[in-house]
């Protein structure tokens, strides 16, 4: 007979999975004790370990639900979440759409940026987002409830999404899609690409905007951060998604979290009103190398120690 703790701790790892909360969370309420802060990577020049990592895409629980300066990217992309959780605006002349509705409670502060930017929130008629994890899309049911817009999702992502119930409510999903489907509006057209590991349907979204004459190619990443443990389903998932991730064209590369794409850096050169310092080819894969150069540690150090 199982012991009591054992179940406790089963239940925990299983809400947990389901809700979204990192792998340190989920080590932290099964343990009691703090997820292990390494292994330690250097990617040019800079350390990361798993804990660093983390915070640098969450920051605090106040950054998470503090607006940052709403802004435009490239063309019709704006950016308009918090300072650590992404949500991005696309304007076309049929309606606008919203990628990310990231919390609940942050859905006025993504209406009040949409609203500093010129645009009506009522306006979006299409809702995406990048995984199923409540940071992310927990939003989804008020933003449709406010706009009416249609909410599309990955069909692998669509279980994990429809057990984020904040306050009760169903978790909207009107149209489920499937790798490399397009989502048309208004002359715009975004690919939905599937990177699994983070979540199982994981979403990165590509796009081409123009501006100034030419023609850039934008991708919106989906989280490639790794888990503490890797399962064999999930390393596959993982290998497959960084091979395809790389072999994007991309020129402005963007992600579920600011600190992805060093949002705040090039905000700050916005002001300088020389070449958009968004176009960033060069950078497009620095994201890649930290998340799979850490993948590569993790597992390392699991194949020298492996888990029960």
């Amino acid at each position: 007979m199982r012991s009591k703790s054992f179940c406790t701790s089963v239940s925990l790892l299983v809400v947990a999975l389901v809700i979204g909360l990192s792998g340190e969370a989920i080590h932290a309420q099964t343990t009691g004790q703090p997820a292990p802060d390494h292994p330690s990577i250097t990617v040019q020049g800079r350390t990361y370990t798993p804990r660093s990592i983390l915070e640098r895409n969450m920051g605090t629980s106040e950054d998470q639900t503090t607006q940052f300066p709403p802004h435009k990217i490239i063309g019709n992309i704006y950016y308009v979440g918090t300072k650590t959780l992404s949500s991005f605006l696309i304007v076309t002349p049929q309606g606008n759409i919203l990628v990310n509705s990231t919390y609940e409670r942050n859905v006025p502060t993504i209406e009040k940026s949409v609203q500093e930017l010129g645009f009506k929130f009522s306006d979006i008629k299409i809702l995406l987002g990048t995984h199923a994890h409540g940071d992310h899309q927990e939003g989804d049911a008020l933003v449709k409830q406010l706009t009416r817009a249609q909410v599309m999702a990955m069909a692998e992502d669509v279980p994990a999404l429809q057990a984020i119930k904040p306050g009760g409510k169903e978790h909207p999903i009107d149209k489920m899609l499937r790798s490399g489907e397009s989502v048309k509006l208004g002359g715009t057209t975004l690919v939905a690409h599937l990177t699994p590991g983070h979540t199982r349907g994981c979403t990165t979204w590509t796009m081409k905007e123009k501006e100034n004459g030419k023609t850039y190619d934008v991708v919106i990443n989906c989280s490639l951060r790794p888990p503490n443990v890797l399962t064999p389903a999930v390393i596959d998932e993982f290998n497959l998604s960084f091979k395809l991730v790389r072999s994007l064209p991309c020129d402005v590369q963007l992600g579920d979290h600011p600190a992805q794409y060093n949002m705040e850096e090039k905000y700050m050169k916005l002001k300088d009103h020389g070449t958009n310092p968004f176009i960033d080819p060069q950078g497009c894969q620095l994201e890649a190398d930290i998340e799979e150069t850490m993948f590569h540690a993790i597992l390392g150090e699991q194949q020298k120690s492996p888990r029960p």
